[in-house]
């Protein structure tokens, strides 16, 4: 299931890293289907990746947040 920008907003910190573990595993799931011929779905690799630079994305906007402001 792919999950837009605004449905990851929602999340705390503690799912959106629980939910970063979880793409990561499927990625990995996925990679290795592909490897032994398993796979059926190729575009399934993408739309996670995608979400998982969503998800660190997301993280990232909320590390920065938190910084003091220089100025």
């Amino acid at each position: 299931m792919r999950m837009k920008a605004q449905e990851i907003r929602s999340l705390s910190d503690a799912d959106l890293e629980k939910r970063l573990l979880d793409l990561q595993e499927e990625l990995f799931n996925l990679r290795f289907q592909m490897t032994t011929g398993q796979l059926d779905d190729v575009m399934r690799i993408r739309e996670v990746k995608r979400s998982i630079a969503r998800v660190k994305t997301i993280q990232r906007q909320r590390e920065l947040a938190k910084l003091p402001q220089e100025g």
